[in-house]
């Protein structure tokens, strides 16, 4: 039983120590489902990678759409299928798009809606800048640009999303308020610089001749500067037709250049801000990504802390006047960011590496605590079955009779029940000679001499093992190795225990102090006959008493 309690006390040890190894710490993970792919969104995109260096228990799992109803529909229930915590989305359209959304909301999972509105009110925060004010404000814009009088073509973003909803009213509203101003036509294009300009080529073919100094527009407003671009190349390319053409074409575009504008005011090379600093675009009208700003929304949903469920993003117009401080701004803020995501992808290498060291000293740990764990068990079993092997041979040795030596032929193993001394019946028997020892018969009778030279003397307490040996005729080293070669232990070990015996019985039978037991067993003190007695029994001698 002692070296069970043993076994167990290092296997808890053991797995204390692998446990405080082990990672602990709620994570997360977080869906993001794009409606598009374009350089506005992986600039966003990597505001949420750059705001998650900040969350080490934070994964990102993002997904784009491609301006597909039915692909983002899919992705979003994938999304929710792989187990996320937390939703963020932007809508490619108000109406389809919902319902994927309204499935997320109700399966418990938080929804951040970003940028673009959904026609429900199943989502846990919106967060976006105002899509009506940029309009509003560009229409005021172009009007004081063209002096209340001129004409307008505009051009509108993906038909259905709500950022083209409303950049369209919030510019229809300003243009309103100028009679002088005509919007020539709205087209219809898709965010994307091609259909823009696909958009715009067909209108102007389609226009009826004029006269030679008419001209159709003077200004272009687009939803977003690519497909301001759009706009820009598709007359130009219809310039030089009509250069080409003789004096039967269909209206001629007067000297006064045309001027456009757009809206996201991207920073970096040919975004909107550096088009606007290098006259390409009039105006533009910076419409923030903010990234990193909707990661601590989503992180502060997911713990719990308050936040705000309406969240309104500041914008700015560009112009001539601030484009190139902006772009100076924007460019060196890119250039720190850069400098960070190169430091971050430094980190993480040297973060995977350590991750790797530690998964590693983590399974070397395992390791060695198994192998010691299998030491320890073999060791103890070993142990346990030698000195279980010894006890029972000098138990059979004192409380077994002496054999008959008529009958020792008939075997070494002898069998009879006798009353141990804690008052249970045991069954005692000699167990066979180990493997190289003498003779079955002639261990037995070796043995009884044995004993019987111990009993002897046992009260002696100066009696040595040479004092035994000269007893039986024999040397010290032959009673030695004759002693262990069939018990296992050796004279001394089976002098202390015959001693220990004695006094246990003597205990149990006798009105005698323990401290007249000890002497009576031939030991010196009653200390170290308390200590040995406590050793061999697993109790004192007075408790045993009591």
């Amino acid at each position: 039983m002692l070296y069970m309690h043993r076994t167990a006390v290092y296997i808890i040890i053991w797995t204390a120590l692998l446990m405080s190894c082990s990672p602990s710490g709620k994570r997360y993970k977080i869906g993001v489902s794009q409606c598009s792919d374009d350089i506005w969104r992986e600039k966003q995109n990597s505001e949420l990678r750059m705001g998650a260096y900040f969350h080490d228990n934070v994964e990102l799992c993002f997904a784009a759409a491609y301006d597909s109803d039915e692909r983002q529909v899919q992705q979003i229930d994938s999304l929710v299928a792989t187990g996320i915590d937390l939703l963020i989305v932007a809508p490619n359209q108000v109406q389809t798009i919902s319902p994927a959304i309204d499935r997320a909301y109700d399966r418990g999972i938080p929804v951040i809606v970003f940028e673009r509105k959904t026609s429900s009110q199943k989502y846990t925060a919106f967060i976006s800048a105002d899509n009506y004010e940029m309009g509003r404000v560009m229409g005021n814009y172009v009007a004081s640009r063209l002096g209340g009088h001129g004409r307008v073509l505009e051009v509108m973003g993906l038909q259905g999303s709500s950022p083209a909803i409303e950049r369209h009213r919030g510019f229809a509203d300003a243009i309103s308020q100028h009679p002088g101003i005509e919007i020539a036509a709205t087209l219809q294009g898709d965010w994307t610089e091609e259909s823009a300009y696909e958009a715009t080529k067909e209108w102007l073919n389609s226009l009826r001749p004029s006269a030679a100094n008419q001209q159709p527009i003077d200004f272009v407003f687009a939803q977003n500067d690519r497909m301001a671009m759009g706009v820009r190349k598709a007359v130009a390319d219809s310039t030089n037709a009509t250069d080409r053409r003789d004096s039967g074409n269909r209206y001629t575009l007067r000297s006064t250049p045309i001027k456009y504008c757009g809206i996201d005011g991207l920073p970096g090379e040919d975004g909107g801000i550096q088009l606007v600093r290098d006259s390409i675009l009039d105006a533009t009208y910076i419409y923030p990504t903010h990234g990193d700003r909707i990661l601590e929304l989503a992180v502060d949903i997911l713990a719990g802390r308050p936040y705000e469920k309406e969240t309104r993003l500041m914008s700015a117009l560009v112009t001539r006047d601030n484009a190139r401080v902006l772009q100076m701004q924007a460019e060196e803020t890119q250039r720190q960011t850069d400098y960070l995501d190169r430091l971050h992808r430094r980190a993480d290498t040297y973060l995977q590496e350590l991750n790797t060291q530690h998964t590693i000293i983590i399974l070397g740990c395992v390791v060695i605590g198994l192998l010691l764990l299998t030491i320890v068990f073999f060791y103890l079993y070993h142990r346990g079955k030698i000195t279980l092997r010894r006890e029972r041979v000098v138990n059979n040795l004192w409380n077994s009779p002496t054999p008959d030596p008529s009958r020792e032929g008939e075997g070494s193993r002898c069998l009879q029940d006798s009353k141990a001394a804690d008052g249970q019946t045991q069954e005692l028997y000699t167990p066979p000679p180990p493997e190289g020892g003498g003779g079955g018969g002639a261990g037995s009778l070796f043995l009884s001499r044995f004993k019987e030279a111990v009993e002897a003397r046992l009260s002696d307490s100066e009696l040595s093992v040479e004092d035994l040996a000269a007893d039986m005729n024999l040397s010290r080293v032959q009673l030695y190795r004759k002693v262990k070669t069939i018990t296992g232990s050796s004279p001394v070990e089976l002098l202390r225990t015959a001693r220990l015996n004695r006094g246990y019985q003597m205990l149990l039978t006798t009105d005698k102090t323990i401290s007249e037991v000890a002497y009576a067993v031939g030991f010196t003190a009653p200390s170290y006959f308390t200590k040995c007695f406590k050793e061999e029994f697993g109790q004192s001698p007075t408790d045993m008493r009591q």
